[in-house]
């Protein structure tokens, strides 16, 4: 897996670099301080994934995210950071992430979390994930839940969806339902076409904002 670093901390980023570099089936293939020359090279060196921080100097990481994603939607991103709040968590995801992890999350489970989130999982550490979850329950005990318009979700991908908000990567979404990844993915593809999205973070997103689980 071809992983690509934007981070300003010198320490923060060279030991991520050794990280990656120093684990087999990984390499390090580009890092930055910052957004703008991250952005002169990605298409050059096609990552699979991108390591983005947010707090960067010049272009924040958000701002990154999306131009990243006007370069191209298939760009997989995982946010690497040290803001916990609500806001930052869903402006990243709405701006097209596919996780949201913060730095104290140790090495091994970072690298679990790549490797997931370039197989089509969308990891967050386990209280982001919580915040995720308690900020729609929230909404919904608030507003009462919003009609679903054209949605027309299947139970089972209600319950795929509702995991995919929890943090779940496809492969714990397939134990838990007790079905193959693949089949997990093709409800992945159901549920993207249905709710007009084209990654796991926009479904994370919509749902989260039209309260669907």
């Amino acid at each position: 897996m071809n992983v690509m670093i934007v981070e300003d901390r010198d320490m923060i980023r060279h030991g991520l670099e050794m990280l990656i570099d120093g684990t087999e089936g990984y390499q390090c293939v580009g890092a930055y301080r910052d957004c703008e020359s991250m952005l002169e090279d990605i298409e050059a060196l096609s990552p699979d994934i991108i390591l983005m921080d947010i707090d960067l100097p010049g272009m924040s990481g958000i701002e990154g995210i999306k131009r990243i994603k006007d370069i191209s939607p298939d760009y997989t991103i995982l946010v690497l950071t040290i803001y916990e709040e609500n806001e930052m968590i869903f402006e990243a995801l709405c701006a097209g992430a596919s996780g949201y992890l913060v730095k104290k999350t140790p090495p091994a489970q970072l690298l679990e979390a790549i490797r997931d989130a370039c197989e089509g999982g969308a990891p967050m550490s386990s209280h982001i994930a919580r915040k995720v979850v308690d900020f729609f329950q929230q909404s919904k005990l608030a507003t009462g839940p919003e009609p679903s318009g054209d949605d027309d979700l299947t139970p089972r991908e209600i319950e795929v969806l509702r995991r995919l908000v929890e943090g779940d990567s496809s492969r714990a979404i397939a134990d838990a339902l007790c079905v193959s990844v693949e089949t997990v993915r093709f409800h992945f593809r159901n549920i993207y076409k249905k709710l007009h999205v084209h990654s796991k973070s926009e479904a994370v997103a919509k749902a989260i904002r039209r309260r669907l689980v």
